[in-house]
């Protein structure tokens, strides 16, 4: 029973052995990207913040003030009804539709930036699609073993890809300067604060 824990934990070790000898001579290759970031960047994303901003002040102003009115008008209805001394079914029917209305006024923050959100996702469809299409050629072509978000490593990694300039090449866009600009001579170093190279904005540092 000893021989056989012995050789089991031998071939253990060997294991070991082999996998760390084979990390060091082939490096984990690690990328940064983040999809969202990479359709704000895309031509159209200029014309889609357009689109919500006139979504926001038109549509979503109109349906507060509707809801704001509808509260009015119902609170002013259950006062009347009680006044006259309505069956407690009516009231209790104006009390609930005022509730839920009333709901949407105090909610109202939360529910339009929802809403903004789901507008902005539907026109910015299309670049969304185009943005995953260029990656997963890119995943494909340059094989990482994992894809981080900007800020999402330590301050001074010099051995993580800038994505972002390899998706807009496959793109065929100008890069901004905050997620690194154009693509120079497959420059592998990502971008980092404080570092020599610029780090893509967003997101916070974790440890």
């Amino acid at each position: 029973m000893k021989k056989v824990f012995f050789s089991m934990l031998l071939l253990a070790a060997l294991f070991v052995t082999g996998t760390s000898a084979k990390a060091q001579s082939s490096p984990v290759k690690i990328g940064v990207f983040d999809i969202e970031m990479m359709v704000r960047a895309m031509p159209g994303a200029a014309k889609v913040d357009t689109l919500v901003a006139l979504y926001e002040r038109d549509s979503l102003q109109a349906e507060y003030q509707f809801y704001y009115k509808e509260f009015q008008r119902l609170d002013s209805t259950w006062k009347a009804d009680s006044a006259t001394n309505k069956p407690k079914t009516v009231l209790d029917l104006v009390a609930q539709q005022r509730q839920q209305v009333g709901m949407n006024i105090a909610y109202w923050q939360q529910i339009a930036q929802q809403k903004s959100e789901q507008k902005r996702a539907v026109l910015s469809q299309p670049m969304t699609e185009q943005v995953i299409n260029a990656y997963k050629k890119v995943l494909d072509t340059r094989k990482y073993a994992l894809v981080l978000k900007p800020g999402s490593y330590e301050v001074g990694v010099s051995t993580i890809e800038n994505v972002f300039q390899y998706v807009a090449k496959e793109l065929k866009i100008k890069l901004p300067d905050e997620l690194g600009g154009d693509l120079q001579e497959e420059s592998k170093a990502a971008p980092a604060a404080g570092g020599a190279a610029k780090q893509p904005a967003g997101g916070a540092k974790t440890k």
